[in-house]
């Protein structure tokens, strides 16, 4: 008889202690047991199960799963580091951008590239300032690239006078022997486009109009041109239409077009 005692009270107090965790869990709405599931994975030993929760929080695409995601962020593997940048885009743009702005500081060019990459994203006025520094301090191409896309993006027009002075080579930040890498140039080009402030019109015409730029870089040119819509822009991109790369007398063409539906 004892012994039945005694076993039904374990049962007794199994229960009991059972109790709270099931409580708790019934409590959680479906979508923070989804974000729960996820979170605890974070504290695998594989890196492609970390890796694998990470994009599942950032495909519910809510505030809470990135939330969750951020933890990541100084995983010691740069693939998981970069996997997290990427899952916290849900999350308000400033409170994104602060998370995601240490990372321009990673050892590793692939870590701040895409972390520069993701700044865009967030549309995050904040980060401005941050990557324009990543443009004269950052000795990787793809870096500078990427910042320089993150501040078209942004579309900040404190980013214009930097990305003037990269085009034109006119920065008094220390450049290499053999100039700017043309993707960054291409990619400052755009940018400014993006940004569509008149103060670049300038140096997009005189980028259009210089032949021993790249065709790329003189088709960005003028893409950009025609999203400012500057009259001023008419007589070098009517030049360009005559040039013998057949993509950069398109791009001229259809700047044209916009700027005549502009001035209409």
């Amino acid at each position: 008889m004892s012994f039945i005692k005694n076993v039904a009270a374990g049962l007794f107090l199994a229960t009991v202690s059972f109790v709270p965790f099931v409580t708790g869990q019934d409590n959680l709405t479906p979508l923070q047991r989804q974000v729960e599931q996820q979170r605890q994975r974070l504290n695998s030993s594989e890196i492609e199960e970390r890796r694998d929760a990470l994009m599942k929080l950032g495909s519910i695409k809510q505030p809470e799963a990135s939330r969750a995601a951020a933890a990541a962020l100084n995983d010691q593997e740069a693939i998981v580091r970069v996997t997290a940048a990427h899952a916290i885009i849900s999350l308000p743009s400033d409170e994104a951008a602060g998370l995601l702005i240490p990372l321009l500081k990673d050892k590793l060019e692939f870590v701040r590239r895409e972390a520069a990459y993701t700044l865009g994203e967030t549309h995050s006025r904040s980060a401005a300032a941050p990557l324009i520094e990543l443009l004269s301090s950052d000795e990787e191409a793809s870096v500078r690239a990427a910042a320089t896309g993150a501040l078209g993006q942004i579309k900040d027009d404190s980013a214009v006078t930097p990305l003037v002075q990269l085009l034109s080579g006119t920065s008094s930040k220390k450049k290499s022997k053999s100039g700017e890498n043309e993707f960054v140039l291409r990619a400052a080009a755009q940018a400014l486009g993006e940004i569509s402030n008149r103060a670049a019109v300038s140096v997009l015409i005189a980028t259009l109009g210089n032949d021993s730029q790249s065709s790329d870089v003189r088709r960005a040119a003028a893409v950009a041109l025609g999203s400012i819509g500057d009259a001023q822009a008419m007589p070098a991109l009517k030049a360009a239409i005559e040039s013998s790369d057949p993509y950069l007398s398109e791009a001229a063409r259809s700047a044209i077009r916009k700027l005549e539906t502009a001035k209409n």
